[in-house]
């Protein structure tokens, strides 16, 4: 795992080396917390992960830890 310097204080965990079952967990996490609203329409549980799975799978989105904190953040990949 690497800290680089465009996210001081967090540290970058490489999805892949997750297992399924934690990587769930921390998407699950992430796409019931709040402010995480999907506008005017319901949009299912198992819709919402597998869309940020489908990001992450893609590069497009980069899995953050904040030591500070001890929670897990989803961010735009930088490329």
């Amino acid at each position: 795992m690497t800290t680089p310097q465009l996210y001081p204080g967090q540290t970058v965990v490489p999805h892949r080396q997750l297992s399924p079952e934690a990587l769930r967990g921390v998407v699950e996490e992430f796409v019931t917390r709040d402010g995480t609203d999907y506008g005017d329409r319901w949009v299912p549980l198992e819709d919402r992960v597998q869309q940020v799975l489908d990001l992450l799978r893609q590069g497009a989105a980069t899995l953050l830890f904040e030591r500070e904190t001890g929670r897990t953040h989803l961010v735009a990949a930088q490329r």
